[in-house]
């Protein structure tokens, strides 16, 4: 714990803004995926209803792939973090 607290106390001031920045990144990386797949599934759920089922597994499909995108920007996010625990 002494190393990541002088690691901190030693960084300059633009440095923490930089992971500030990065980490503010990484964070709106992540809501923008999980906000389009929760879109992607309310519009599969919207097409189930409607019996259009090839629609449905079209959106849900594509949801998965931005479950994936944001899977993979939060595991950035959290290597980010890692470096200060």
């Amino acid at each position: 714990m002494t190393t990541s607290n002088s690691v901190l106390k030693t960084e300059s001031a633009e440095g923490t803004t930089n992971d500030n920045k990065k980490g503010i990144e990484n964070h709106l990386k992540v809501a923008k995926h999980l906000e389009e797949a929760a879109k992607l599934h309310r519009d599969a759920a919207k097409h189930h209803e409607n019996g259009n089922h090839e629609k449905a597994a079209l959106c849900s499909v594509k949801a998965n792939g931005e479950q994936c995108l944001a899977n993979d920007a939060h595991k950035e996010d959290l290597k980010h973090h890692a470096r200060y625990i």
